[in-house]
């Protein structure tokens, strides 16, 4: 599994904390190069600085190799997450579900949420809005205080 000292990552966050669009794929690139051609999280770097841009298709190459090049569980499920949003963007939403129904049942952690939250869309994107409607509702009622019973019985009545 790759990994990259605090450093080589805090210079990649200053690239996106500088906010210039334009020169996010140069930029990252660059920083990338330093670290060996096929290593993970150079990888899912450069994929990332392409969706950022709006390329979504130059994207999906990058995150597809850093999966398959090994990356930490964190990176590894936010580069299923960015991935499956790549393919849902380029027009394959039936790969995204696929994606991120499988990632359902992987792991939980803080990005939990997220994974709905595009499953759903993708869902949407195949005519499936109840069941992604439902996933959603189910996901937020347990951030609820009050309402968490009815808006999970609705959630479960959906589905």
């Amino acid at each position: 599994m790759d990994t990259v000292d605090t450093d080589w990552q805090r210079r990649i966050d200053d690239v996106y904390a500088g906010g210039d669009e334009d020169s996010y794929i140069e930029l990252v690139d660059e920083i990338a190069a330093e670290l060996p051609e096929e290593h993970a999280v150079a990888l899912f770097e450069r994929g990332g600085a392409r969706d950022a841009t709006g390329d979504e298709k130059g994207a999906v190459g990058f995150y597809e190799r850093a999966l398959a090049a090994g990356l930490d569980d964190s990176r590894r499920r936010q580069c299923v997450i960015q991935l499956a949003s790549s393919y849902r963007n380029i027009g394959d939403p039936e790969r995204a579900v696929a994606l991120l129904t499988e990632e359902r049942g992987r792991v939980s952690d803080d990005l939990d949420d997220a994974v709905v939250a595009f499953l759903a869309l993708a869902l949407a994107d195949l005519g499936r809005e109840r069941e992604g409607l439902a996933m959603t509702l189910g996901a937020l009622g347990g951030h609820f205080t009050r309402y968490r019973r009815s808006l999970l019985y609705y959630a479960a009545e959906l589905a």
